[in-house]
């Protein structure tokens, strides 16, 4: 694409962080090598690692484009979140603040609201109608309310718009200055003795070390503090995989705490990913959790599933974990787990 760019003169790219990472991993040096300019890039579809931005933003962009990362859903019409190119301030990892005529909060699980620079996470949703937002879920009405606005409704009964938030179903973080920080579908939260973590802020914080390409986290059920995180990591092509996984654990610690330290960091040479490139976290977290992986015929690489489960199983018993019969709840925070990809 960097050869394609440069013959044709192209200044706009417009792609999503599963490609980015990609990207990076394959070539990280290749867009030097050609002479285009890029003078506008997007990233959409899923929040953004700060790492992997600065990589597109001085490598990719050559230190000359705006960025614009946007957060929106396919039920909304448009943009949510998203900067101004050229007017608001770009920052690694942030879609930015909400967009005009858009008006978010984030609550926690009681409804409260959870204010910016708090530092805390919770659930990002819209207070308000808007022109865009789809109107129903066709021939499943009921589902189309349980799905976004039944959680924070406190009147079934109520005719009044404040009375009926609309639930994104992703978690997000506010800073002091206003831009919000998606972090993933909730499906993708981790709960750690009550800590909610969500899988893209201990990713991120993965991928702030040199060595790591690709991170996944997933949860594994805990008899004490409900889950605990393992983080599944693949290093850049030629790196010696030596003391990586230590340097993962701590960079995770420093940046997050101590309560979000992953029990166990599996270096493995790939994820397994979907035909679009995105990892399927439920696999992992199965292999982790000692239960079946489930359909695995959509992956452009099943063959890889099963060398991991050798490794990772086979590592567990070594070190004393044995595989237990988990409840019907917890069986379903596993399967339903990172179901998106």
């Amino acid at each position: 694409m960097w050869r394609i760019a440069e013959r044709l003169g192209v200044t706009t790219f417009h792609t999503a962080p599963t490609t980015i990472r990609t990207l990076r991993k394959l070539g990280p040096d290749e867009p030097a090598k050609y002479n285009y300019h890029f003078k506008h890039m997007t990233t959409v579809g899923e929040p953004i690692e700060p790492d992997v931005w600065r990589w597109y933003y001085d490598v990719v962009g050559k230190g000359e484009a705006v960025i614009v990362d946007t957060w929106w859903q396919t039920e909304n019409g448009g943009f949510l979140g998203s900067t101004l190119p050229a007017l608001n301030p770009m920052k690694p990892g942030s879609c930015g603040p909400a967009v005009i005529g858009i008006f978010p909060k984030i609550l926690d699980e009681n409804g409260d609201e959870v204010m910016a620079g708090s530092g805390r996470a919770g659930n990002i949703c819209i207070r308000n109608p808007w022109p865009g937002i789809f109107q129903t879920i066709w021939g499943d009405p009921d589902r189309f309310v349980t799905t976004y606005y039944e959680k924070y409704n406190r009147d079934p009964k109520s005719t009044d718009w404040h009375d009926w938030p609309y639930f994104a179903n992703d978690g997000a973080m506010q800073a002091r200055d206003g831009y919000y920080r998606i972090l993933g579908r909730v499906d993708d939260v981790i709960n750690v003795s009550g800590h909610r973590l969500g899988t893209k802020e201990l990713e991120s914080a993965a991928l702030m070390v040199d060595e790591v390409a690709e991170a996944a986290a997933v949860p594994v059920v805990d008899k004490v503090r409900g889950h605990v995180v393992e983080m599944y990591i693949a290093v850049k092509p030629g790196v010696d995989a030596e003391g990586v996984a230590d340097k993962v654990s701590r960079m995770i610690e420093s940046e997050i705490g101590k309560m979000a330290r992953p029990k166990n960091v599996w270096i493995v040479a790939d994820m397994p990913k979907t035909r679009s490139g995105k990892i399927m976290r439920r696999v992992i977290a199965s292999i982790s959790n000692f239960t079946d992986v489930g359909d695995i015929t959509t992956l452009a690489n099943p063959d890889v599933v099963t060398d991991i489960r050798r490794f990772v199983e086979s590592e567990k018993v070594a070190r004393g974990e044995q595989p237990r019969d988990l409840s019907a709840a917890e069986m379903e925070s596993i399967v339903n787990f990172g179901s998106e990809g």
